[in-house]
Formats: structure tokens, C-alpha cells, sequence
């Protein structure tokens, strides 16, 4: 009795200790706006709060990520194509200047910077024992980047959005977290029990923060004011030269906010925050500090993607809903970073779960009837596709099945910075939500949200929570096993899908199999339909091969999993079995023009306009037929057949395919393919190729990574019909056939670019062999550097013509595997047309090919930004004929890499071609007209 009464006082002295033993900050600063910098002297008082001693205390200084080439945050914008922060001026960039570190008696610290440059450790002069504090004084200055990187620090105008600014703690739970800043908003910092701010800053702007204004004073060089707040993690600061920030007071909360809302007036903006503040409350409980701050900056940061990303002169939806939509997903994630105290990397699938499944919760409540298209559901020309008869909240799965149909999910449990941008910022969000919703179907709405309620109620406040704990709670106020949901739902990515395999019909029941095509045993719900309206409906438990299940006759005319779409199943289109009422059991075609989301019900076809062109079919409109919706398929065909007016004729080309995806690394894909076109390489001459193809591709674990591999064979039948006028100029049979195989090793990294190519070609008349490397590499002073180098042998060679030669300036490209726009064309503008491929020389040579082998290196590197000098050598053989040298040089204009480039030939071979008339001929420029390799420059960084 003794020792559980001593124990019991034990943990009560335990909890009053870390109760009242909790740090606190003071931070006073002063804005240098001529120097764009902060003047900073602060002062905090740091808590053992540990069961370990400490020998130092790492503290964040995500400021300083700015302050190089190096440092992780530069390293993600160059990941996502972003060379921004690399190429600034050190005068736009952010950086930190540590004067002193102190303890009392003004006794100096040794501090240290990690090699990320953005956190550093202080070095403590004794062990810091559990329980035992040190204040350390600050003294530094901070150099605030511009907000064009990641839309924190100064903007030309002299406005300042701060956020993570200042010094903070690091995290310490079985060890320091080191979370280098990578542009992600996910600070893990230490809750301070009581802290203050003051800052001095021109009269000019108004400030607004997420901390409650203690004092404001006025004095001729500026303003003072005193900020206060209990347990909030940061101190958000917003200095702006027009005060857009209102106040709005609620029955329920206080609220601040920016955030704009065209043609909804100040009245209508006010009763919709009521409205959201009153959701808040019911789900989320009393929120616990001064004011709730909801900026457009949050909201810009993470949108609502999808159709909201239109312009706003076609955005469809009403401007309530619009504006509530994007205060309600502000709101819900700044609410809930204030008051669940979460390592936001590790356990972010919590904060998105949570947020998403209250934001559907929102629409089931108060917009039942919304769609996604919004008003656009109701023009003609969209209320016929199956995209506009989805609800709103539909989109999440759609947009989750994004990233799973192209192999490029990750499981809820990845750290926040191993996900790349589509799942960061969406899909694995969405995900999360649709897994909570995915629960509450099954054991009940009001067990998830009394869990949600008491997770936040229990977690409030405290400095720290995990994963773990909502798991804890979920389980507990669940009748149902949920092992499923936190092993295989969250922790793995694998694929849901079942089908209905088999239906039997007696007297008085139905005998359903049903098949787990993917072997991942989660719950699956089975709907019986009498028209459109359901008559029952059943939850089987998971199992992972092939289970009979007895249900009663309700009077189904259908039975259909996954009715409502709450699970976020693979592939849904084999969910329904009719039993031979008004439906067929076979689907019905449907031909419908331009693409649309996947229809259980309908074989689909899709059908849209096209148009091509070349120099000797001119504009060739046609139509093209395919079957991919908005979705991968594994199965696809894709037929374009279009007419040339030159011609007269049909052209065109077409494909089948099928796609299979494998594991998250390694071997990732497989392609099988048979495809073939047909157009004109000169007038009155007509190509025709068919070719079979299979084709392999790797990648690393980490899908962040823009590291490939790929290997490829293919056998490629070229047909010809030429002209009579021309066929004694063409010394090669017309039609003839090549084995090709290659192999692809890329990382496609816009800082450190480098690729390696190995090809094999074998046809009746010659075999040859080809390697080509490139490498480009743009350095810490922001100088660029191209290198490439192709090497090219005939091992055999038959051929009497320079047809299959390897070119030094422009290949024949009898393979017809570059994009000319006029690949016969000798004179005219065309044919300056430039693709770098085997020599990949600038200048134009009469004798242009090899037929034994050839060596040619390119390089090239910058002036000045964009401008250019390059350079060309190499070394070509002919048998007979020997071996000549080649080189040339010029001014490369690389205005987008790969997609638009200029080239200005100055000395070569040839002489001072600059001096030599007609040089407007000698100008070569590279040209990207396809829409999906344009497509492909601006969705590259999502993907």
C-alpha cells in the first residue's frame, strides 16, 4: 500500500515538474530596412526535459539555409527544377551573422554549425542534467532572403512575411532531430511555456501575427511593439504597407485573416467564418490560444489543387463555397499545428489525415450536392462527361489514383522530406484523409471523430505527441480490429483491389466470391442496388486470395464493392455484377470526345482533334481514338489517323501498348509495345514503319531521386514508296529493317546533369555500335559547363550509300526517330534545324559522315546567364578515304536547355564563317514544337 502511494506521488511530482519546468524565450529585434536584415538579441531558458544528460543543445537556424549553394534547401529547389536560389545574388539571399553565444555571467559559449548550415550546436560548459536549466543569450544579425524563393523574408516594396526566423531548439526525443529547412514548413521545435517578442520596425507598415499584441508604441524612428504568447511553437510575423488583415469575432473564436475573396463581401465573409469557427469547435474543441491567424500566404503555400488552380475568370464555383473551401483548409492546418504538438516529418500522415477527413466532413455537411466541376457540371458540352457528375469530394480519390496508377505512391509513413512534390503536397495527403473516411465507414462516423475529439483534447498543450498516441485512441474507441489500417494501410503502399468473381442466386440468398486480386487483406464493402437506390449492405473482413460469402435477397438488381467510392480501390471498373435486371451484364461502348475519368460501367473510347506538321505534309488535322482516361491503364491504344492537304492522302500513326508496374525501386516498369506511322520524307515520298518494342526501366529507392535507367529493344520495319523523279538519287533499298537495342543510365538533375548511352544496331547489310555521354554541371560561382562525347564503329558494313552513316552535323535519321520539321531539306530555313545527336556539330561540312567510325566530343560554357561559347572536335574515318580532324566554334544562346537554342557558328573547318557570305544560313537553332515534351518541362517537378 505504502509503495503504491509512493508511486503514485512520483508521478503526480513528475507531471507538476514538466508542467512547470518548461522553456521560455525572449526575443527583441530590431528591422534594419535599408540593410534588409533584422538586428536580434534574444534570450532563452532551456529545460532538461530529457531523462538523458546533455553536453550541448542544437538549436535551428533555417535563415542561414539560404545562405549557400550547399545546403539542403537548395539542394530540394535544384530536385524540383528550381535553379533560383543557386543563380541569386548573394545581396537576395538570406544568411545569418552569429555575434555571441552566452550563459550567465556573460561566459562564453562554443558553438559549432552542422554541415547542413542551417542548425548548430551550442556547447555547454558542464552537463546539463535532466530536470536542470541554462538560459543562453543570443546576440546576432539576420541577412532576410528574398520572398521569391519560398515567399518568406523581404520583397522589394519593404515588406517582410517572417516565419521560423529566429532561433529555436531542436526537438529532443531519444536524440536531437536534425531537420535541415527544405522548404516544407515542417519546423520540429521544442513548445515554450511562455514567450515574448519585441520589434521595432518603420512607421509605415502594419504588423500582424499569429501572437497576441501585448503593447504598441510610436516614436520617430519607427514602431515598437510587444508580442506575448503561451505554447505557441513560432512567432509568425507580417509587416505589410496596407493592413488587408481583419478581425472577426466569432461567438466561438477569434480570427484573423487575410485571406482574399473576390465578389464576397466583408457580411458573407463573416458569417462564413461563424460558420467554419462553429465546425472548428464542435470537432476540435476550444482552440487555445489568443487568436487563430489564417493568412493567403498559408493558403498559397498548400491550395486547394485540382479545378481551384484555374484562373479565377473560370473558376465555377460560388464564392461562398470557393472562400470557405480555402479559409476551412488554412484554418484546419494552422489550428491543428498550434495545438497537437507532432514531429511534422515523421508523423506528417497524421496533420494531413486529420485535415482532409474534416474538410470532407465540411462538404457532407453543409454541400452535399456540391461537384467538382461546380456550375461547369451543368453546360452543355461538360454535363455529359462522367468527371462532371462527381462529387466534390471525389476528387481525392481521383487525385490520390493519380500518383498510384503511376507507380509513384509511398506509404503514409514516409517522412515528409522522402516524398516527392505530388505526394508532399497532395496525394499522400489526400490519402490520409480518404484512410480516416475509409475507417468511419466501417466502424461509424461518430467513433472517428470522439477519437479525433479526444486526441485533441488529451494532446493539447503537451509537449509532445506521436503517431502513436492517435493510433492508441482510434483503437480504443474502435469494436472492430484495425490492424489492417495502421500496418497495411499506413505503412505500406500496397494496392487495394478486389472484384466480384462469382455471383450464385437461390430462393432466398445470393452467393457472392469475391477475389482479392492485389493479396492486401482490408476490409471490403458489398452494396446491393434495386435501381439506383441501395437495399442493403455488408462489410466483409479483409482476406487476401479468393472467399464465398452468403448474403440474404433484399430484391438486388445488382450488387456493386465499394459502392460510395470510400475505398481508394486500384481499379473500380470490375467492382459490379448484374443479376439480370435492367442491366446487361455485359458493359456498352461509349465513344466520347476528349478524355474523361473512368466509367465502372462503359467500355470507354475517346476521341479529340489533332493536327501535325512537316514541310512536306504541311498542316495535317485528323482525329485521334484512344482509351486512356484521365488515369494509367496498363492496356492502351492510342490510333491518330490525319489527313495531308499537300499530300492528299492519309497519314498518321497508332499503337497498342501494355504498361506493368512493379515494385516501388529496381525494376519499376514494363513496357510492351506495338506501334507504326506513316508520313512523307519529301515530296511525293512516304515512309510507313511498324515496330514491336519491350522495354525495361529502374530507378533508386528514393523516388526524389531523377536517377533512371532504361533498357530498350525494339525491331524497327521501315517501308518506303519514293517518287520516280527522285528514286536514282536514293542509293539504298527502300524498305529494309533494324535490331535495336539501348540502354539509358540518367539523372536528369538540373544542377549536376549526367547520362549514358549504349546502343546496338543490327540490320542485313550492316551491324554497328555507339556510345554517347553527356555531362552538365553548373557551379558554385554560377559558371555552366556542357560536355558531351559520342563514339561511334561499324562492326560491319555493307551498304553503298552514306544513308546509314554516322553524320557529323545532321543525321539522316533512318530510323525516323527525331522530330524534323523537314528532315530531307537541304537549303531554307528548316534545314538549320539542329537535333544534337552523333557528332552533334553546329557547323554545316560538305562531307558530313563516316561509314567506319567517328569520335566527337561538344562542349560549351557560359559567359554570361544565358550566352554561351562552344566547341566542337572529333575525328571521322571512312573506309576507304582515311581520317580527317574536325572541329568548330561558336556563340551557344541556351535559352531553355534542350527546348529552344540558338547556335552562331564562328570559326571551323571551314574558316571565319562569321566573315562568309550568307552566314544567316549557317545559324542552327534547336526547336521543341511537341505538346508533350512542352507539357513535360512544366510537370517535371511534381512528378
Amino acid at each position: 500500500m505504502h509503495r503504491s502511494k509512493a508511486l503514485l506521488f512520483g508521478m503526480v511530482f513528475f507531471m507538476l515538474h514538466n508542467v512547470s519546468a518548461q522553456h521560455t524565450n525572449s526575443v527583441f529585434a530590431k528591422i534594419i530596412p535599408e540593410e534588409e536584415s533584422i538586428a536580434v538579441q534574444q534570450h532563452y531558458l532551456y529545460v532538461n526535459q530529457s531523462e538523458d544528460p546533455l553536453e550541448e543543445i542544437w538549436f535551428y537556424d533555417w535563415n542561414n539555409s539560404y545562405s549557400s549553394k550547399r545546403t539542403p534547401l537548395s539542394k530540394r529547389f535544384s530536385e524540383e527544377f528550381n535553379r533560383g536560389l543557386h543563380l541569386a545574388r548573394q545581396r537576395d539571399r538570406g544568411s545569418t551573422d552569429i555575434i555571441s553565444i552566452v550563459a550567465k555571467n556573460y561566459k562564453g559559449l562554443k558553438w559549432e554549425y552542422a554541415k547542413e548550415e542551417d542548425l548548430f550546436k551550442v556547447i555547454l560548459p558542464e552537463a546539463l542534467a535532466p530536470g536542470d536549466s541554462i538560459k543562453i543569450h543570443f546576440t546576432y544579425n539576420l541577412k532576410l532572403p528574398d520572398t521569391r524563393f519560398s515567399g518568406y523574408g523581404y520583397k522589394d516594396n519593404g515588406e517582410l512575411y517572417l516565419k521560423d526566423w529566429y532561433f529555436s531548439p531542436l526537438a529532443y526525443r531519444d536524440g536531437w532531430h536534425k531537420y535541415s529547412n527544405k522548404n516544407l514548413d515542417d519546423l520540429y521545435t521544442e513548445q515554450t511555456a511562455e514567450s515574448e517578442v519585441q520589434v521595432i520596425f518603420p512607421k509605415q507598415l502594419y504588423l500582424n501575427s499569429n501572437y497576441k499584441l501585448g503593447s504598441e508604441s510610436e516614436f520617430p524612428q519607427g514602431k515598437q511593439v510587444i508580442l506575448k504568447e503561451k505554447g505557441v511553437l513560432n512567432c509568425e510575423l507580417f509587416l505589410t504597407l496596407e493592413n488587408n488583415f481583419t478581425t472577426h469575432l466569432t461567438p466561438k473564436l477569434r480570427v484573423v485573416s487575410d485571406i482574399e475573396a473576390k465578389k464576397y463581401n466583408s457580411p458573407e465573409q463573416g458569417a462564413s467564418i461563424i460558420r467554419i469557427a462553429d465546425f472548428l469547435e464542435e470537432y476540435l474543441g476550444e482552440y487555445p490560444h489568443d487568436h487563430l491567424l489564417v493568412s493567403e500566404m498559408d493558403y498559397n503555400r498548400y491550395p486547394l489543387y485540382g479545378i481551384n488552380q484555374l484562373p479565377s475568370f473560370v473558376r465555377p464555383y460560388e464564392a461562398r463555397f470557393q472562400y470557405e473551401m480555402k479559409f476551412l483548409k488554412t484554418a484546419l492546418r494552422t489550428y491543428l499545428r498550434e495545438t497537437i504538438h507532432m514531429d511534422p516529418r515523421a508523423d506528417k500522415w497524421v496533420f494531413d489525415g486529420l485535415t482532409n477527413y474534416l474538410m470532407i466532413r465540411f462538404v457532407e455537411e453543409h454541400y452535399p450536392d456540391q461537384k467538382w466541376l461546380g456550375k461547369l457540371s451543368k453546360v452543355w458540352g461538360f454535363r455529359s462527361f462522367n468527371l462532371a457528375k462527381m462529387g466534390f469530394n471525389d476528387q481525392y480519390n481521383l487525385l490520390h489514383m493519380l500518383s498510384v496508377r503511376s507507380n509513384l505512391d509511398q506509404a503514409l509513413s514516409t517522412p515528409n522530406d522522402s516524398l516527392i512534390k505530388l505526394n508532399q503536397k497532395i496525394a499522400s495527403g489526400y490519402k490520409a484523409g480518404l484512410g480516416l473516411a475509409y475507417v468511419a465507414d466501417y466502424i461509424g462516423k461518430d467513433k472517428v471523430e470522439a477519437s479525433i475529439q479526444e486526441f485533441v483534447r488529451e494532446r493539447k498543450g503537451l509537449p509532445i505527441s506521436s503517431a502513436k498516441d492517435y493510433e492508441r485512441i482510434l483503437r480504443k474507441v474502435s469494436d472492430k480490429d484495425l490492424d489492417w489500417f495502421f500496418t497495411e494501410y499506413v505503412q505500406t503502399r500496397k494496392k487495394i483491389d478486389y472484384r466480384i468473381k462469382k455471383v450464385e442466386q437461390g430462393e432466398d440468398s445470393i452467393r457472392v466470391t469475391l477475389k482479392n486480386k492485389r493479396g492486401t487483406p482490408v476490409p471490403i464493402s458489398l452494396f446491393g442496388l434495386q435501381g439506383d437506390s441501395v437495399v442493403s449492405k455488408y462489410w466483409f473482413s479483409g482476406f487476401d486470395s479468393v472467399k464465398r460469402f452468403s448474403i440474404p435477397k433484399k430484391g438486388e438488381e445488382r450488387l456493386v464493392l465499394n459502392y460510395n467510392k470510400v475505398i481508394p480501390e486500384f481499379n473500380q471498373r470490375d467492382n459490379w455484377k448484374s443479376l439480370g435486371g435492367f442491366l446487361s451484364s455485359n458493359k456498352k461502348i461509349r465513344f466520347q470526345f476528349f478524355k474523361d475519368t473512368e466509367n465502372p460501367y462503359y467500355n470507354q473510347f475517346f476521341y479529340v482533334p489533332i493536327a501535325n506538321y512537316n514541310i512536306y505534309d504541311g498542316i495535317t488535322p485528323g482525329i485521334r481514338l484512344y482509351n486512356k482516361t484521365f488515369l494509367e491503364r496498363q492496356f492502351r491504344f492510342d490510333i491518330a489517323p490525319t489527313y495531308s492537304f499537300l499530300e492528299r492522302t492519309l497519314v498518321g500513326g497508332g499503337g497498342f501498348s501494355y504498361r506493368k508496374y512493379h515494385g516501388k525501386s529496381g525494376l519499376f516498369v514494363s513496357n510492351y509495345s506495338i506501334g507504326g506511322g506513316t508520313s512523307h520524307f519529301q515530296t511525293n515520298s512516304r515512309y510507313t514503319t511498324i515496330t514491336p518494342s519491350v522495354s525495361f526501366g529502374w530507378r533508386p529507392g528514393d523516388l526524389i531521386s531523377n536517377k533512371r535507367q532504361f533498357l530498350n529493344a525494339r525491331w524497327r520495319n521501315v517501308f518506303r514508296n519514293i517518287d520516280p523523279a527522285i528514286a536514282n538519287e536514293i542509293d539504298t533499298d527502300p524498305d529494309y529493317s533494324v535490331f535495336n537495342v539501348r540502354y539509358i543510365n540518367r539523372d536528369n538533375d538540373i544542377i549536376n546533369f549526367k547520362s549514358m548511352e549504349l546502343d546496338f544496331q543490327y540490320s542485313r547489310d550492316f551491324t554497328k555500335v555507339s556510345f554517347e555521354w553527356e555531362f552538365r554541371r553548373l557551379f558554385q560561382n554560377n559558371r555552366q559547363i556542357n560536355l558531351r562525347l559520342y563514339a561511334g564503329k561499324f562492326l560491319r558494313n555493307q551498304t553503298n550509300s552514306d544513308f546509314f552513316s554516322f553524320a557529323l552535323d545532321r543525321p539522316t535519321d533512318y530510323l525516323f526517330d527525331l522530330d524534323y520539321l523537314g528532315r530531307s531539306e537541304a537549303t531554307g530555313l528548316v534545314s538549320q534545324q539542329i537535333i544534337i545527336a552523333e557528332g552533334g556539330f553546329k557547323s554545316r561540312f560538305e562531307d558530313a559522315f563516316a561509314n567506319d567510325w567517328l569520335v566527337a566530343t561538344n562542349g560549351s560554357f557560359n559567359l554570361w546567364r544565358w550566352i554561351e561559347l562552344y566547341g566542337d572536335l572529333g575525328f571521322a574515318s571512312d573506309n576507304p578515304g582515311g581520317t580527317r580532324f574536325i572541329y568548330d566554334s561558336g556563340v551557344r544562346l541556351n535559352l531553355v536547355t534542350d527546348y529552344f537554342e540558338l547556335y552562331f557558328p564562328l570559326y571551323s573547318n571551314l574558316g571565319w564563317e562569321i566573315a562568309q557570305p550568307d552566314y544567316g544560313t549557317r545559324i542552327r537553332f534547336i526547336v521543341t514544337v511537341s505538346p508533350k515534351t512542352l507539357t513535360g518541362l512544366f510537370t517535371r517537378k511534381w512528378f
